[in-house]
């Protein structure tokens, strides 16, 4: 199974984005609270369109709540401030994928008692981050392509053109 983990995400939009990518990838999504929008705001479910019904999504109050609940949880601390790359370490079976909120990221006291799995996407020096969206959907298939992309249907999506 693979989590997404988003702590106290802001912006509506990226989490539709992101339950829409959860749906499409088998993957769970964890909103920590508090988030910055309603659940039923019409953006957030325009923007996951009608993935909602096909995403496990769970609510926690804290983010020390939902990993009690996940003792054997492989978590890893996606951020800019990270010194490995999100394609090095071997993410297992019960992989938790925890990004913080758009205008902060995750908070620094937790990504440094978490560094050694803190991870962060490559991109230029001038670059100051990637979207959240954007970010979850790099981390999920990567996950995904170190398994082999096990489970998932290349076949019944082919399109042949004729020349």
């Amino acid at each position: 199974m693979i989590n997404i983990v988003l702590v106290e995400p802001e912006i509506p939009q990226n989490t539709g984005n992101i339950v829409r990518t959860g749906a499409a990838t088998g993957s769970a999504v964890h909103l920590v609270r508090p988030l910055g929008f309603d659940t039923s705001d019409k953006m957030l479910k325009r923007a996951g369109l009608d993935y909602w019904k096909d995403c496990q999504i769970f609510y926690w109050d804290s983010f020390e709540q939902l990993q009690q609940a996940h003792p054997d949880g492989q978590f890893f601390y996606f951020s800019t401030k990270a010194q490995q790359h999100h394609c090095q370490p071997t993410y297992g079976n019960n992989v938790f994928l925890v990004f913080g909120k758009e205008s902060k990221g995750l908070p620094e006291e937790l990504v440094h008692q978490n560094y050694a799995n803190a991870v962060r996407i490559p991109m230029l020096a001038n670059t100051r981050s990637l979207n959240l969206s954007n970010s979850v959907a790099i981390a999920v298939y990567e996950v995904l392509r170190q398994r082999n992309f096990e489970g998932f249907n290349f076949v019944g999506h082919l399109t042949q053109f004729n020349d």
